[in-house]
């Protein structure tokens, strides 16, 4: 609860003497009615807190001189004090002495220091650190794995179109084979063993590439089509349908992906098993390349606008939180959580708009926009110098070059 205003007073001695009463102080209130009411301060809650300080001070042997110890104590022992006693210039004059003494310290904040007003801002706190740390572990954990799926599916990629444009090099299309066919065998220095070891990778990668797109078309809700997705395995029963018929089914279809994923033993025709595996991959390959450029954008999406803003938020978070750890500890804490929702509104800002900065601490070195965006809502006065910094190399006078050119050109 914040002190009520009152009227300051030169000195003790002058303020025994014009100290008004409460008949003349309802005088001058009504009299200035115009210009705002003038608040009369209960003298029992000044001589509350200036007793309070005084403890205070004893407390942490903070040294008080005996005129200052005096007044408060008479103040304290006065009965049925009020403002017209002539202790009453003497107590104010005590307690701005001991006030300005203690300062940060004051008599609200040993108040909210000794009592229960603190647990619910951390509370508060408490429970929006965990609203907030719930989405950004979620996120980040998608965004970390869909980012290995995503790399370990291009590396696949360029591996099994290597491998491609290798084998057709050297075995050639079934309609013009360049060996591995009965009728033609493979040309000399090709070993059969390495050619058929050479197409079991193929094959291999171009399942691996199946398997990692089918995982992360699960991190998009399944938005595109697998185009097998009719040959996966189905236990779910069609209408008039026995659970025999379905088992059968689900037999046949696996058998036919088989074929079209694995080399057919035994192999005979190479440039064959190699035409029908590539049709295969290229099924594969487009339907990979989709989902990763689906991906792409939504969780590009997240990690650009959505974690930026949340890391802020946390940031702010954190530094409330070590701000009344510190303030509990000085004895300096006063609840104001009514005016954290405005450094949330600003650290919000910030975290929306750092993805436009591009921050590097050297050339080989730069930090990630979600840690800045966790430093901008634990420092929002550090951003905001960062801002107004950058303003001022736009809004930088001219040189004084250029304005002493004329001056040099003329006296020529």
């Amino acid at each position: 609860m914040a002190q009520p205003a009152i009227t300051p007073i030169p000195d003790a001695k002058a303020a025994s003497t014009t100290v008004p009463s409460l008949q003349s102080a309802r005088e001058i209130q009504g009299d200035r009615a115009s210009s705002g009411p003038l608040a009369i301060p209960d003298f029992g809650r000044v001589v509350d807190d200036a007793m309070l300080l005084l403890t205070h001070a004893a407390e942490t042997g903070t040294e008080v001189d005996e005129k200052t110890r005096t007044s408060i104590v008479n103040a304290r022992t006065t009965p049925n004090p009020n403002w017209n006693d002539p202790s009453a210039a003497n107590l104010l004059a005590s307690l701005a002495t001991l006030a300005a003494k203690l300062r940060p310290v004051t008599a609200d904040s040993l108040r909210a220091s000794q009592s229960n007003l603190v647990y619910p801002d951390i509370q508060s706190l408490r429970r929006w650190t965990f609203i907030l740390a719930i989405p950004i572990v979620l996120f980040s954990a998608l965004s970390f794995v869909s980012s290995s799926i995503s790399a370990a599916i291009r590396t696949d990629i360029a591996t099994a179109n290597e491998l491609a444009v290798k084998l057709r090099a050297e075995l050639g299309s079934p309609a013009s084979p360049k060996g591995g066919t009965p009728e033609k065998p493979l040309p000399e220095g090709l070993n059969e063993a390495d050619v058929i070891t050479q197409l079991q990778l193929y094959a291999s990668t171009m399942r691996a590439i199946d398997a990692r797109a089918r995982q992360l078309n699960g991190f998009a809700l399944n938005a595109e089509h697998d185009p097998y997705a009719n040959l996966r395995w189905n236990s779910k029963q069609q209408p008039g349908e026995t659970a025999q018929q379905v088992q059968q089914r689900n037999e046949v279809n696996q058998t036919q992906l088989k074929k079209k994923f694995q080399i057919n033993l035994p192999l005979v025709n190479m440039p064959q098993a190699l035409e029908d595996l590539t049709n295969t991959y290229q099924d594969v390959r487009s339907f990979a390349q989709d989902i990763l450029d689906l991906v792409s954008v939504y969780f590009g999406a997240i990690t650009a606008c959505l974690l930026p803003i949340l890391y802020a938020l946390l940031g702010t978070c954190a530094y409330l939180l070590r701000s009344f750890e510190e303030e509990l500890r000085t004895l300096t804490f006063v609840p104001a959580s009514k005016t954290h929702w405005a450094r949330f509104l600003i650290a919000g800002i910030g975290g929306t708009v750092v993805g436009l900065f591009n921050f590097a601490l050297t050339q080989s070195a730069s930090v990630s926009p979600l840690a800045i965006a966790f430093l901008v809502g634990y420092a929002v006065d550090v951003f905001f110098s960062f801002l107004e910094g950058l303003l001022q190399t736009f809004t930088k006078a001219k040189s004084p070059v250029s304005s002493t050119a004329p001056s040099s050109l003329s006296s020529r």
